[in-house]
């Protein structure tokens, strides 16, 4: 797998997950948990650029 179908793929699945997020209101509730996925896509993007280099 390429290293921009592996952004896009996770680009979408974020964008999705946010969303669905935000319509059942749990991104106001949960507001500090917010630093998580930060830290995930941060150690995704150093195993894409270690796997793909």
């Amino acid at each position: 797998m390429k290293k921009r179908i592996f952004d896009a793929i996770f680009i979408v699945i974020s964008t999705i997950m946010l969303v669905m997020l935000s319509k059942y209101g749990l991104l106001e509730k949960y507001m500090a948990f917010s630093f998580i996925p930060i830290l995930i896509a941060y150690q995704l993007g150093q195993y894409s650029e270690r796997k793909f280099k």
